[in-house]
């Protein structure tokens, strides 16, 4: 029997998770997997983030996307393949997509980079935005880890499962601007602020977005607003995770569209945290996920060799 068909995400309470109650835990994970299975995103509060930190970190970044572009092109680097710095206006198509989404963005990566990992790389003229960035990707980092302790759970493998494959992993942090449309006649047919796609990674964290726009599309079709409390983030699985469990737990498509007309001419602010592994892990179909009703999907890959395969998809690797 299917599933029902939900009209918002679930909201869980990562404390239930953490608090040291068998029965809460047990029941934290089953709901998340439950979740998982179904509509592949949960909304989950007590995650680490404090209001005040949240405030800070969009207050830093809304005085970055004010900057007159010729300085924000300065922490654009071409050969870092949009994974450190600036990312300008309509770079990142969405893979199967033509037209460039209309943002921009900021990507922060491992504080401590290891290996061939590059550097981070921060504007110079906002001291701030160092700070309250790196705050927060180790903040959103460590939730990401104890989520990942409740999935491994969920999928019958030891706790501690995924903490040796994010250990200095690829994650990013993304301050993104889905910037002011003054003119909407003038945007490209099939422009949006984000078209519709799946998330690269294993998990993505996402603290509340500055305006509606995000919608998920539900398995019969339909899209439904995500919508969560200023308490909460919402929770994703990314196409890693879905891959890795042979479409068990669901890499759901989603996207940010367009406001109203007359509100095109508005700044929207999102910031999502996008838990990598490290390039080395196998990301081949765990032999618990496939059965005779569920046969194996994808082919063998490492999470190095599908983030390359991503990138050129979306136009940022050529």
């Amino acid at each position: 029997m299917e599933p029902a068909l939900l009209n918002q995400v679930p909201s869980l309470d990562l404390a239930n998770f953490t608090s040291g109650d068998a029965g809460q835990k047990e029941k934290f994970v089953e709901d998340l997997g439950e979740a998982f299975t179904n509509i592949g995103f949960v909304a989950i509060k007590n995650h680490g983030l404090s209001d005040a930190l949240r405030a800070s970190l969009y207050d830093t970044v809304r005085e970055f996307f004010e900057f007159p572009d010729e300085i924000k092109r300065k922490y654009e680097f071409a050969e870092l393949f949009g994974q450190r710095g600036y990312v300008g206006k309509g770079k990142e198509t969405a893979k199967g997509f033509k037209v460039g989404d209309l943002k921009e963005f900021y990507h922060i990566g491992q504080p401590d980079p290891i290996g061939s990992m590059p550097s981070n790389i921060f504007p110079d003229e906002l001291p701030d935005f160092k700070k309250y960035t790196l705050k927060v990707y180790e903040t959103f980092e460590q939730a990401g880890k104890t989520l990942l302790r409740a999935i491994a759970l969920y999928l019958n493998l030891p706790e501690d499962y995924f903490e040796d494959k994010v250990k200095n992993g690829d994650s990013l942090l993304r301050a993104l601007h889905y910037f002011p449309i003054p003119n909407p006649e003038l945007v490209p047919e099939g422009a949006v602020r984000a078209a519709a796609h799946g998330d690269i990674n294993l998990i993505t964290l996402l603290m509340g977005a500055s305006a509606e726009g995000l919608e998920v599309l539900r398995r019969d079709g339909e899209w439904i607003a995500i919508t969560a409390l200023p308490d909460q983030i919402v929770v994703n699985v990314g196409d890693m995770l879905d891959r890795l469990t042979n479409h068990k737990l669901k890499s759901t498509i989603h996207r940010v569209v367009n406001p109203p007309r007359e509100k095109m001419g508005t700044s929207r602010y999102s910031i999502p945290f996008f838990m990598h592994p490290r390039a080395d892990m196998d990301l081949t179909c765990l032999e618990s996920c496939v059965t005779a009703d569920q046969p194996k999907l994808y082919i063998n890959m490492t999470a190095g060799e599908f983030l390359d395969e991503r990138l050129r998809e979306l136009g940022l690797k050529k």
